[in-house]
């Protein structure tokens, strides 16, 4: 059975399931809409908070059915009032899925199409919009509260929901499927390094190790491809920071919640309609060193402010972090050359290296494995050699040895037996870390 057929056979299958998808439900779910839109007081309750919002919608509901002497099963009612205020202070359809934990992204192919990611992997879901005005209905609702937009001149938008999911739009002309959404949920409780140890991102020997390299302010740099757990596990490293720091978070998307005090956070902000008013990442790096910093910890560098972070890095901010795109920590090193270059410093190759050199310490490579679980990869120190060579030591790395028969990937992880160098610096800062938790195993 092909995908296409697949798909037809879900949504038949959720059509017949459920009855109140008929078209009479659908109508009056319309009709009460329009009445609300038509005869409520709508500044007033857009005012009002969400819990009281959603009581009056229901008393309204319930005033306009019993004027009509509508007449519909309790089952019927309930599905009603929950498809209005999805639609009226919600998100329509997607409510139940944003609504379910096990789900940590949504995608939607197209009016007709919605996959979901649960567990590392990709499943087709029976939830379906009306046709392409009501995706872009949703879409609407969720950027105008932040002040962007999305038309045919900028049919693409990053945006976020009240709870910090993550939302990437694209509209026709650029889609040639209709309404493209992509929303990567943002968990309620942030992840500490429990939760990875648990999901086998990392051992114990890992997690001693990094928490050990954060506390003793070394610069780090999280590398990874889209989905690899970049924004998490800089999550669960923040928390690792000591009270008493000031740390500044700047964020092209406002995603960390670090559990401490002293944390301020800044969030870049495109242009407006007239094209003004936009402030990058670079402005915003530039600013957080007037704002008197322990740390600085920027979600992602992607151009010329990788010279600025890296500026702050060598003039005194130590224990900062960030994250780059990058398949490697090889790769990683050439992505932010690239985005030196980016910056116009017109210097040569060699003295570009050596500052990168001078201000990284240590590079952690995280990947999405194709069983959908996520590893960290690699752990790495960068330095200098006797012979001024740069040199990337890896200390601790996830080893593969095959494929389990239910298709998980099986691996163990390792120290690869290099003493780091680091260890003089983090024993100065009153951390000892056994010897023997570097032996390769």
């Amino acid at each position: 059975m092909s995908l296409f057929e697949k798909r037809k056979v879900v949504q038949t299958q959720a059509k017949q399931r459920e009855p109140f998808e008929g078209s009479y439900i659908s109508e009056l779910v319309e009709h009460y809409k329009t009445r609300i839109l038509r005869e409520a007081n709508l500044e007033l309750l857009t005012n009002l908070p969400q819990g009281e919002m959603k009581l009056r919608i229901e008393q309204l509901i319930s005033q306009y059915m019993s004027e009509e002497k509508v007449v519909i099963s309790r089952h019927d009612k309930e599905v009603l009032l929950t498809r209005i205020i999805d639609e009226s202070v919600g998100f329509g359809p997607l409510e139940p899925l944003l609504n379910d934990v096990g789900i940590t992204e949504i995608l939607i192919n197209g009016y007709n199409e919605i996959y979901v990611e649960r567990l590392g992997k990709l499943e087709l879901t029976p939830v379906t919009f009306k046709d392409d005005s009501h995706v872009r209905h949703v879409i609407d609702r969720i950027v105008a509260p932040i002040g962007r937009r999305i038309d045919e001149s900028s049919p693409m938008v990053d945006a976020r929901l009240p709870d910090g999911s993550r939302v990437n739009a694209v509209i026709p002309p650029i889609s040639l499927n209709g309404p493209l959404v992509s929303i990567r949920k943002f968990r309620k409780e942030p992840f500490k390094m429990n939760d990875l140890l648990n999901f086998e991102s990392l051992d114990e020997d890992m997690s001693i190790f990094l928490d050990a390299v954060v506390k003793a302010k070394m610069n780090i740099l999280i590398s990874g491809g889209t989905g690899s757990g970049k924004t998490t596990l800089l999550n669960v490293l923040g928390n690792s920071i000591p009270n008493g720091e000031r740390v500044i978070t700047i964020e092209d998307s406002a995603e960390l919640r670090l559990d401490k005090h002293n944390v301020v956070g800044m969030e870049a902000r495109p242009e407006n309609m007239e094209g003004k008013g936009e402030i990058t990442i670079r402005q915003l790096v530039k600013n957080s060193l007037r704002m008197r910093p322990d740390r600085i910890i920027v979600g992602e560098v992607r151009g010329s402010e990788a010279f600025d972070m890296l500026q702050a890095m060598n003039t005194g901010h130590e224990g900062s972090i960030t994250t780059v795109h990058a398949n490697t920590p090889f790769d990683a090193l050439r992505r932010v050359e690239g985005m030196v270059v980016m910056a116009g410093m017109d210097l040569p190759t060699h003295i570009i290296r050596e500052y990168i050199v001078g201000a990284l310490d240590v590079i952690i490579q995280g990947e999405r494995l194709t069983d959908g679980t996520r590893k960290i990869t690699s752990v790495c120190e960068i330095f200098r050699n006797e012979d001024g060579e740069i040199t990337i030591s890896e200390i601790f790395k996830f080893q593969r040895t095959g494929l389990k028969a239910n298709g998980q990937i099986d691996g163990h992880f390792t120290a690869t037996g290099i003493q780091p160098r680091c260890l003089e610096r983090i024993k100065m800062f009153g951390i000892s870390l056994p010897k023997q938790l570097f032996n390769r195993r």
